[in-house]
Protein backbone atom coordinates (compact mmCIF):
# COMPACT_ATOMS: atom_id res chain seq x y z
CA UNK A 1 0.00 0.00 0.00
CA UNK A 2 1.07 3.47 -0.32
CA UNK A 3 0.44 6.55 1.70
CA UNK A 4 -1.37 9.35 0.24
CA UNK A 5 0.56 12.72 -0.25
CA UNK A 6 -2.37 14.58 1.29
CA UNK A 7 -3.93 13.30 3.76
CA UNK A 8 -1.37 10.27 4.91
CA UNK A 9 -4.25 7.55 4.44
CA UNK A 10 -2.32 4.07 3.13
CA UNK A 11 -4.36 2.60 0.25
CA UNK A 12 -4.27 -0.03 -2.13
CA UNK A 13 -5.50 1.81 -5.09
CA UNK A 14 -3.35 4.91 -4.31
CA UNK A 15 -2.31 6.27 -7.71
CA UNK A 16 1.07 8.57 -8.74
CA UNK A 17 0.87 12.05 -10.35
CA UNK A 18 4.01 13.53 -11.66
CA UNK A 19 4.11 17.00 -11.79
CA UNK A 20 7.43 19.82 -12.62
CA UNK A 21 9.67 17.23 -12.01
CA UNK A 22 7.81 15.96 -8.72
CA UNK A 23 6.36 12.80 -7.95
CA UNK A 24 3.12 12.86 -5.38
CA UNK A 25 1.01 9.43 -4.16
CA UNK A 26 -2.30 9.95 -3.98
CA UNK A 27 -5.34 7.84 -2.63
CA UNK A 28 -8.69 10.57 -4.27
CA UNK A 29 -8.76 12.55 -6.82
CA UNK A 30 -9.85 15.39 -3.80
CA UNK A 31 -6.79 15.36 -1.96
CA UNK A 32 -4.89 15.53 -5.99
CA UNK A 33 -6.93 18.37 -6.52
CA UNK A 34 -6.24 20.46 -3.11
CA UNK A 35 -2.51 19.46 -3.00
CA UNK A 36 -1.73 20.39 -6.75
CA UNK A 37 -4.62 22.65 -8.42
CA UNK A 38 -4.29 26.08 -8.28
CA UNK A 39 -5.97 28.50 -6.51
CA UNK A 40 -8.12 31.49 -7.92
CA UNK A 41 -6.82 35.05 -6.68
CA UNK A 42 -10.21 36.51 -6.30
CA UNK A 43 -12.41 34.01 -4.86
CA UNK A 44 -9.77 31.51 -3.32
CA UNK A 45 -11.56 28.48 -4.87
CA UNK A 46 -9.60 25.51 -6.59
CA UNK A 47 -9.15 25.91 -10.31
CA UNK A 48 -9.70 22.48 -12.33
CA UNK A 49 -10.03 23.32 -15.34
CA UNK A 50 -8.28 25.49 -17.59
CA UNK A 51 -8.94 28.83 -15.58
CA UNK A 52 -7.50 32.49 -16.97
CA UNK A 53 -4.71 33.98 -16.58
CA UNK A 54 -3.86 38.00 -16.49
CA UNK A 55 -0.59 39.25 -15.38
CA UNK A 56 0.71 36.29 -14.60
CA UNK A 57 -1.90 35.70 -11.81
CA UNK A 58 -4.61 32.62 -12.11
CA UNK A 59 -8.30 32.71 -12.14
CA UNK A 60 -11.46 30.49 -11.93
CA UNK A 61 -13.44 32.44 -14.46
CA UNK A 62 -13.27 35.45 -16.60
CA UNK A 63 -15.42 37.26 -14.12
CA UNK A 64 -12.64 36.89 -11.40
CA UNK A 65 -10.14 38.00 -13.72
CA UNK A 66 -11.83 41.22 -14.52
CA UNK A 67 -12.86 41.64 -11.37
CA UNK A 68 -10.04 42.17 -9.98
CA UNK A 69 -8.36 44.01 -12.74
CA UNK A 70 -10.73 46.71 -11.97
CA UNK A 71 -10.03 46.44 -8.12
CA UNK A 72 -6.28 46.41 -8.88
CA UNK A 73 -6.85 49.86 -11.58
Amino acid sequence: MMECDCCGNDYDKAFVIEMAGRRYTFDAFECAIHKLAPTCRRCGCRIMEHGVEADGRMYCCAHCAHSCERLTA
